[in-house]
This record gives C-alpha cells, sequence and structure tokens, in this order.
C-alpha cells in the first residue's frame, strides 16, 4: 500500500478531538529493546534487523533512514490525563508520531505495540492542527488534506509508510519534564515490515528538519550516553535536550574528538540527516586505501545525495563497497592465523574469544580530528566467537550506527555545527552529567 493510499485512509479513520519552554532542558532514560536477552540473543535480533533493513531498503533513496533498526526506545506520556507511550530515538528522522486509536482496525495495517494505543478523545490537552496552521508547513512529512481544513502527515521509511493527521499535545517527559504544544504525527495507518519498531508506540525524531523534538523545542543541543548491549546487564542510557545536561563533562579528563557537520544541500529532500567530513579509516597503523571521496556528500549514481552519516537508530555501522572490501581485506591480513569460521550466515570475519584485534581510527576532515574506535565497539560475541560487526551498505552512503557509538558520549552543538565524541562510561552518567 502506498503513502497516498495510507493518507485517504487515515483521514478516513480519523475523528481527531485535538494546549516549551524548559529551562533545564529535558533529559530521558533510554532502555534497549532486548535488555531482557542474552548477549547472544541481542547480537542475532540485531544482526536480523540488519539484513532485514539491507533487503528493505535496496531500492530506497540513496540516504536511508536507518531508524528500524533501533536499539533504544524512551518512555514518555502524552495528554491529560496522561496516557503512556514508548519511542524509538532517531537522529535520522524528524517526525515526533505515535499510533491512535484510529489505528485499532485490521484494514489500516496498524503494527502490534507493547501499550494501548493513544486516544485524543480522553485528552483535555489535545488539538487539531489546521491546513492554514504555520505547523502545517514546517516539513515535507505534511501537506492540506483535500478538505482544505486537515493538516494531514505521512512520511517513507525504509521499513514502508506511515500516514495520519498532525496534532500538538502535552509531552511529560521523565518525571517532571513536560512540554506543551509539540506537534506531533497522530498515526492512522501503516504499512511497515513487522517487528519494525519492536513494540514501541512510535518514533522521536532528532533529525534537522523543522518537525523534530530538537528543531520544535528551539534547541541548539542535544547529547546522549548509549550503554552496551553485549554485556549481561544492560544498564539504562540517557537523552539530553537543551539546558546545562546537554554538554560533555571537563571534570572526567577523557579526550574530546571533534568533527564539523557538513552543510546538507538545500536541494536535498532528506536534508534531515548529519552528514560528517569522513575522510579515511585506518585498522590500527595501516591507512585503507581508499580515497576521501567515496565517504564524501554528492550525488550518487542515482542523481541522490549521499554520504556519511551519524545515526542513533541505526544498530550496526555500514561502510560502502570499495571500504567495506579495504577494511575486511586488511583485518584479514592483521588476523591471519586467528580467523574462525563464522557461527552465523551473514557474519564475513571471526576470531576466537579472546583473541587482540586492533582498533579503528575514523579520520574526520575540514578541520575535525580523528576518532579512535576500540575493537569492542565494531567486533561483537556471537556463540564462541568475536566478529566484526561492520557490514557492506545496501547503498552509496556510510552509516556510523549506535554500536559503535556505545560508551561514548556524543554532543551535537547545532549552534556551532560541531559533533563531539568523548568516551564515557555511560552507565554512569546522571552522576556526573547533572
Amino acid at each position: 500500500m502506498g503513502t497516498t493510499s495510507l493518507l485517504c485512509l487515515a483521514l478516513l479513520c480519523s475523528s481527531m478531538a485535538f494546549t516549551a519552554c524548559v529551562a533545564a532542558g529535558l533529559r530521558l532514560e533510554l532502555t534497549h529493546v532486548d535488555a531482557n536477552r542474552t548477549v547472544e540473543e541481542r547480537m542475532r535480533r540485531a544482526m536480523a534487523r540488519t539484513r532485514q533493513h539491507r533487503l528493505a531498503s535496496t531500492d530506497a533513496v540513496a540516504a536511508p533512514i536507518h531508524w528500524m533498526k533501533t536499539q533504544y526506545i524512551a518512555e514518555y506520556v502524552i495528554g491529560d490525563p496522561p496516557q503512556r507511550a514508548e519511542a524509538i530515538i532517531d537522529t535520522g528522522s524528524n517526525l515526533v508520531w505515535t499510533q491512535c486509536s484510529g489505528c485499532s482496525s485490521s484494514s489500516t495495517g496498524c503494527f502490534d505495540q507493547n501499550l494501548p494505543y493513544y486516544d485524543p478523545s480522553q485528552s483535555s490537552t489535545g488539538l487539531a492542527v489546521s491546513c492554514g496552521d504555520a505547523a502545517c508547513s514546517l516539513g515535507s512529512e505534511t501537506q492540506c488534506a483535500s478538505d482544505g481544513e486537515t493538516c494531514a502527515v505521512s512520511t517513507s521509511y525504509g521499513a514502508g509508510d506511515i500516514a495520519g493527521v498532525l496534532g500538538t499535545e502535552t509531552f511529560t517527559f521523565g518525571s517532571s519534564e513536560k512540554v506543551t504544544g509539540l506537534d506531533f504525527g497522530c498515526i492512522l495507518a501503516t504499512a511497515l515490515t513487522r517487528g519494525s519498531l519492536d513494540g514501541a508506540s512510535g518514533i522521536i525524531g532528532l533529525g534537522r528538519g523543522g518537525l523534530s523534538l530538537v528543531s520544535q523545542l528551539g534547541e541548539t543541543k542535544f547529547s546522549y550516553c548509549l550503554t552496551r548491549y553485549d554485556t549481561d546487564t544492560v544498564d539504562q542510557s540517557h537523552l539530553f535536550v537543551g539546558g546545562s545536561s546537554a554538554g560533555l563533562s571537563p571534570s572526567s579528563g577523557a579526550p574530546v574528538t571533534s568533527a564539523p557537520f557538513l552543510q546538507n544541500p538545500d536541494e536535498d529532500p532528506y536534508s534531515t540527516f548529519y552528514y560528517l567530513p569522513l575522510t579515511g579509516i585506518a585498522v590500527g597503523d595501516t591507512t585503507l586505501d581508499v580515497p576521501a571521496s567515496a565517504f564524501a556528500l554528492r550525488q550518487d549514481s542515482s542523481g541522490q545525495w549521499a554520504g556519511t552519516i551519524i545515526d542513533s537508530g541505526s544498530p550496526f555501522t555500514t561502510l560502502v563497497d570499495v571500504a567495506y572490501q579495504a577494511l575486511r581485506a586488511e583485518l584479514a591480513r592483521q588476523l591471519s592465523g586467528s580467523l574462525v569460521q563464522p557461527p552465523e550466515d551473514g557474519l564475513d570475519l571471526c576470531v576466537a574469544r579472546g583473541k587482540v584485534v586492533p582498533p579503528l581510527v575514523l579520520h574526520f576532515g575540514s578541520g575535525g580530528g580523528d576518532l579512535m574506535v576500540p575493537s569492542e565497539n565494531y567486533w561483537g560475541p556471537v556463540d564462541d566467537a568475536t566478529c566484526m560487526m561492520v557490514f557492506r551498505s545496501p547503498s552509496e552512503s556510510t552509516t556510523i550506527g549506535n554500536y559503535m557509538q556505545q560508551n561514548m558520549h556524543l554532543l551535537y552543538d547545532l549552534g556551532n555545527n560541531v559533533l563531539s565524541f568523548q568516551t564515557a562510561d555511560c552507565s554512569s552518567m546522571v552522576s556526573w552529567c547533572l
């Protein structure tokens, strides 16, 4: 079912009866969706999502949205009286959305979720956004419906389409961080790959577009620190938006690596993304023989924009083919004699557990620094082996996924157009970030 058909269905289903300024900023606790599973189960499920996405996005845009593989979700409540919801946190999209009660009919194709659908008729604080409202022109996700009154919302992802209507509501994050008048998608019809959201209710977009949470709050900084999910105990991760909490820790003594964001092309309809000036990769002390142009922001062979993206909603890093082949060849050379047969299909290089694997170094140009990626951030346990968790990209873009970002505090400084990385123990984040 296409987006247009979904939109018509959503408007037929809708009867929406839909009132931020947070000086200290927002703090959200993030939980890994597979926190109650073993390490091996988490790795297998993440690999399955990676393979699923690669199949789903082969014919998609060159800079695909990777939220369908996200591993971290946030809990929040909507409206008054409050209704619970869960959302995947995604720097690769803009829209804040949740499935609404009109989704319950099987004819809409809506997916199962862990919590009840949000019911706008039960909230005293929800309002519909009209076609003429300024919010209806904030992004490519919105348009005036054929009735000339309703503001419709629809968007496509690698996993499929969603559609509904735009509303405003009161959102409460954590115990006290309340945001009034937040524009969001009340989704009434979906056509998504089964299991795409792992039971979450929707998505909180943190991209560069006008409808993202960061843009709506008018904040210029946000940060997050993701705890490891290949350990026996998965601690809560944290997302900070605005306020003094959205900063790095000068007292920790850990070095900081920074890289400027590239200017998104004005004509790029997918300017949501955070593009980075990656120019090269080293394995230990050996720099891969890959031209910088392979990672550069450019128009690809199909005329779409491609580049290097940092994405909280993708579990594993994917490299353009020329870089992936070079990485595989160099690791195979350095680990010669230590390689073992991969225990799972889709894995390329594996060693026995306990074998030493060299770190990666990401070289950022345009005044950026070098980011050292420890072996545990790109190799992971599978049965009795440890395997490389970097995969070949299905497009001409490179994506730095959240597995490579674990135990790093990432600060998105949009005012200065810079991304900073600082090594951290994310499980103790609260004690030194407040």
